[in-house]
């Protein structure tokens, strides 16, 4: 059994009754943990979290409740990227607006370009709306966006297809766009090492669950399709592979950046035994996240089909031949999904989420 050593635990700043779970973002030598309330976002930074140093704090004014969207934030925690039902907004930490660009509502129902949020939180078409996401890439420069279109300034020559956008981080400026082919329900940014390139899970509900990959160029946003059944999960410390599982939540499959292509594949059916409490024969299932912890090994977990009969189980896998080293012992017991957190770590959320666990192998340093 492989061994989890816990290198540093840290507070939720937000009362978890009014704010999301905390996460950990993450980019190539840097990481923040994001928590998101209705009223503000708080950013620590975690670069000296394993050393036991106090993390400096940053608190952003939210343009809207938590429910409206999501968020990112800069590698530096200096801005945060707020995408919301009808526009996309950078603002400092003192809530000013660094820039916006404004697009289609996300609401499936609702034509109007809104110039504006106010309303739509007490509009009873708008509380479900669909959304898009937003990333920061690794330098900080470029700005990824999952938008509904046409664009506020489109004018008449816009239509109603979703668009993947890359913007300049400083002022907003559209620099390309991409059509996604998509009917989205929710999306989610999975980073690159590399600013120049990105992925997009994209949920279109019983639809399907379209993968795309972006790359852009310096002139020119390309979008490949990967799949359209599978959820991106991570991307290896090098770049050069992603890993996916299928929406049916049975295989992990490692593909090749370059071309999307498969290169090993691991079914959790036959290979992960039931949890011990499992003695009805349900099915035993991967999560819908997981995180490299180096570029040959993963942490994948079974904690949702885990759920019914006692504590999570997580897995070390080894992907350079996909096969299970085996199920990894914590100190205490964890709860939930493993997920990535940058430099041979991963992370854990307490269940009553007013804490976040940072793991790493118990043979290195």
């Amino acid at each position: 059994m492989t061994v989890a050593r816990l290198v540093a635990t840290v507070a939720a700043p937000l009362d978890p009754a009014s704010a999301d779970a905390p996460q950990v973002l993450h980019w190539p030598g840097r990481r923040l943990l994001v928590q998101r309330g209705d009223t503000e976002l708080v950013v620590l930074d975690l670069n000296g979290a394993e050393a036991g140093e106090p993390p400096a704090e940053a608190r952003f004014p939210a343009p809207w409740p938590r429910r409206f969207g999501s968020v990112a934030v800069s590698p530096e925690g200096d801005a945060a990227v707020f995408a919301g039902v009808h526009a996309v907004r950078a603002v400092d930490a003192t809530g000013a607006t660094r820039w916006e660009v404004r697009h289609a509502c996300w609401e499936a129902g609702c034509s109007a370009m809104h110039t504006s949020f106010a309303g739509l939180a007490d509009d009873e078409d708008h509380q479900y709306a669909d959304s898009g996401s937003a990333a920061v890439s690794a330098d900080g420069k470029l700005v990824w966006a999952h938008v509904r279109g046409p664009l506020g300034d489109d004018g008449e020559q816009g239509d109603d297809q979703e668009l993947w956008l890359v913007l300049d981080a400083a002022d907003g400026t559209v620099l390309g766009r991409a059509d996604t082919m998509t009917v989205a329900s929710g999306s989610e940014h999975v980073p690159h090492p590399d600013p120049a390139q990105m992925g997009l899970s994209v949920g279109e509900g019983e639809e399907g669950s379209p993968v795309l990959w972006g790359r852009w160029d310096g002139r020119r946003l390309t979008a490949e399709q990967v799949d359209t059944e599978l959820i991106l999960l991570a991307v290896s410390p090098s770049g050069r592979d992603l890993l996916t599982v299928d929406v049916g939540q049975w295989t992990l499959s490692l593909h090749r950046v370059e071309d999307g292509s498969v290169l090993r594949e691991l079914d959790a059916e036959g290979t992960v035994p039931p949890h011990p409490g499992n003695t009805g024969g349900d099915r035993v299932y991967w999560d819908y996240e997981a995180a490299f912890v180096d570029e040959d090994t993963v942490v994948a977990g079974t904690s949702e089909c885990d759920a019914p009969y006692g504590t999570a189980r997580h897995w070390l896998v080894d992907v350079r031949g996909m096969t299970l080293r085996g199920e990894i012992s914590y100190p205490f017991p964890v709860s939930g999904r493993p997920r990535t957190a940058d430099n041979g770590t991963w992370y854990t959320v307490s269940a009553d989420r007013t804490s976040l666990q940072l793991w790493r192998l118990a043979d290195e340093r």
